[in-house]
């Protein structure tokens, strides 16, 4: 009976792309973690930072995966959106605008990503199931 290990069809396929852009954007998040004050953590620009990360690593991993059969993209629009809210909120930070619409925007672009990734996750579990 031959050995498993020296059958080559049943050996895992190398995934060293998807690790290699999970050790990339855990690397991003570590950064911003370790050179970010904790009141900083309090700012509205925290939660678009991190939640950006999370996004492009959701859209990363789609883009790697080899294994759909048919494209999962994510809502175009929405992303845009969620950039311009990001900018907004990132400009009425640095011009010292009202706070208001400091948390407005960055709960905006927060929303987008957040609806965004949504979206491509429950994609993915339909064409799972």
């Amino acid at each position: 009976m031959p050995d498993a290990a020296s059958n080559p069809s049943l050996a895992p396929k190398p995934r060293r792309w998807s690790i290699l852009a999970a050790g990339l954007l855990l690397l991003a998040l570590a950064l911003v973690v370790i050179y970010t004050s904790r009141s900083a953590f309090l700012s509205p620009l925290a939660l678009v930072v991190v939640a950006a990360i999370g996004l492009a690593a959701l859209l990363l991993q789609l883009r790697l995966r080899k294994d759909l059969s048919s494209p999962v993209r994510a809502p175009l629009w929405l992303n845009v959106l969620g950039v311009l809210f990001a900018i907004a909120a990132v400009l009425a930070d640095i011009l010292r605008l009202s706070p208001n619409l400091l948390q407005v925007a960055g709960l905006g672009a927060v929303v987008c990503f957040g609806i965004s990734g949504t979206t491509v996750l429950h994609a993915l579990h339909k064409k799972k199931a």
